[in-house]
């Protein structure tokens, strides 16, 4: 897979948390963890129940009275599913309210952030019902006057808006009531038990090779927009033998996207783990050698860094926060003051930040 390490952005990211809310690690409010979380792998759930969140975490998840905060999966301008946490009118039927805002020129209009796009056909009419834990989703006409080239995008974040809900672990599609069994433009196949985060979100053209001995895993990296930089999911593949997944996922993340894409890492040239990452009660230690660190004196870690690696970690069924040593000693701090004295868990929403 050809890689990129992104040494001429290390500087400028570094610089640009101070003045850019990427929106993941923005007060000092301390985190709620998902009461239950749902990992997808190969089309199977694996289900993690959230535990006491870190005090020191700062990440708010607090939506105003009167609202729930959802987030919806946008097409950014690069053409990647990117999700924006917005904080939705408190209704009887979420799903649907979900997917109601995903339709171009519909009630998400006036919130989109910059450089972002709805991913539905202006008019088209949603309705959800729920089968089970599988979520219904029945499509007027307009559906189907989508561009080819949106196709894959399309179903990647109705499948994954929707499977954010508790009990949604699969997603069928129909359109004016006949269920479909491929997508109307382009006929992408969708399987006769519906969608699910299996499917993966991102493939990029690299990462579809050699795929008989790999399996697929989720991790984070960063595009640049007009307000900063926002977190991708993108689906990749390691060794399906691997004793320890989280190594080759740090290592995914340490050597960056695929050349080819628009998408960054913000890891030090010369990072390395150290040793084996260890799990004990849900935490994942990660020791690193010198290089994990932006500042050698005060020994502070990227805050970019830092959330790409809880991101990317907790995807993986059994963690559900993780803490970062150098050389075997605790490291204390981000650039952005967040707190690596007690372990981080993972934010409900990603991409909070205002536009």
């Amino acid at each position: 897979m050809s890689k990129k390490r992104q040494v001429a952005v290390v500087s400028v990211l570094a610089s640009s948390v101070y003045l850019a809310g990427c929106g993941l690690f923005e007060s000092n409010e301390a985190i709620d963890p998902p009461q239950t979380v749902s990992y997808l792998e190969d089309g199977e759930a694996v289900e993690t129940t959230g535990e006491e969140a870190n005090p020191t975490s700062s990440i708010s998840t607090e939506a105003p009275e009167g609202s729930v905060r959802t987030d919806l999966f946008l097409i950014s301008a690069d053409g990647y599913v990117v999700p924006q946490s917005f904080d939705l009118p408190e209704g009887e039927n979420a799903a649907q309210q979900a997917l109601d805002y995903l339709v171009d020129g519909g009630p998400i209009t006036n919130l989109l952030p910059n450089g972002y796009r709805a991913v539905l056909p202006a008019d088209t009419e949603v309705t959800v019902k729920m089968d089970g834990e599988t979520a219904v989703v029945d499509f007027s006409n307009e559906f189907a006057t989508y561009a080819p080239e949106d196709e894959q995008h399309i179903l990647q974040s109705i499948t994954w808006t929707l499977t954010q809900f508790d009990g949604v672990k699969n997603v069928k599609l129909s359109l004016n009531g006949e269920e479909l069994t491929e997508m109307p433009v382009d006929g992408t196949p969708i399987a006769a038990n519906g969608t699910s985060r299996g499917m993966g979100i991102n493939l990029l053209a690299s990462d579809l090779v050699d795929i008989t001995n790999t399996k697929p895993v989720v991790v984070y990296y960063l595009t640049q927009t007009a307000g900063g930089y926002d977190y991708v999911p993108v689906t990749t593949r390691i060794s399906s033998e691997s004793t320890n997944a989280s190594t080759e996922i740090v290592q995914e993340l340490i050597e960056g996207p695929a050349f080819t894409s628009s998408l960054v890492s913000d890891f030090m040239p010369g990072v390395a783990l150290v040793s084996e990452p260890t799990i004990a009660d849900g935490t994942l230690t990660l020791n690193f050698n010198e290089g994990i660190l932006m500042n050698m004196e005060d020994r502070i870690v990227s805050s970019h860094t830092l959330n790409a690696l809880t991101l990317s970690l907790t995807e993986q069924p059994g963690i559900e926060r993780i803490t970062i040593q150098v050389n075997g000693e605790m490291v204390e701090a981000t650039d952005d003051g967040t707190s690596l004295i007690s372990p981080v868990t993972r934010p409900e929403n990603v991409n909070t930040g205002s536009y």
